[in-house]
């Protein structure tokens, strides 16, 4: 049983939401979201609340509660705010440029690396940082993986693009004996 679920979600002002035929529609100031749910779950939108109802009792239906209700709690945030991740990188002659819709990481390879931006996001960079920011909260995180994994950072001198808020754990070096 999911608590999570079990309270009705209120929708905020300047946002509307919409089900029809297992796919969730929510609209805000920001854009449009939607998201294909399956049928094990029913979502009953009115007067400016959204519930969740199992439409079957049993393991998945339970599982899939909460989640729907996470998703689409996840999916009204992003349409009034947008989802923000922000990366630092450190190492020497470590870059990042905007071209397009591409990023290009220079991050010691022999090459550049180039990531294709998608539509609906917005990636900025700085001096040591990159931000990527947009209203799907899934896009935005799974963007920021794919660049951090370009060159994650390695524990011995930091090296490396890693979250803003991350802490990485060093290690201690070879001893001179």
């Amino acid at each position: 049983m999911s608590r999570i679920a079990k309270k009705p979600i209120v929708l905020p002002p300047k946002t509307e939401a919409s089900f029809a035929s297992g796919v969730m529609t929510v609209k805000g100031p920001l854009g449009t979201l939607t998201k294909e749910f399956r049928p094990h779950i029913k979502v009953i939108v009115e007067n400016g609340h959204i519930t969740l109802e199992q439409a079957y009792q049993n393991l998945q239906s339970n599982a899939l509660w909460g989640t729907y209700a996470s998703h689409i709690k996840n999916m009204i945030a992003g349409v009034n705010k947008p989802y923000e991740k922000k990366l630092a990188f450190e190492g020497i002659g470590f870059k990042a440029d905007v071209k397009g819709k591409d990023l290009v990481l220079n991050v010691g390879f022999s090459h550049p690396v180039t990531i294709p931006i998608p539509a609906d996001i917005k990636v900025a960079t700085d001096k040591n940082t990159i931000t990527v920011s947009g209203i799907d909260c899934e896009k935005v995180g799974q963007l920021a993986a794919v660049i951090r994994a370009t060159k994650k950072p390695e524990p011995y001198l930091g090296k490396g693009i890693r979250y803003a808020d991350e802490v990485i754990r060093r290690k201690q070096g070879k001893k001179a004996a």
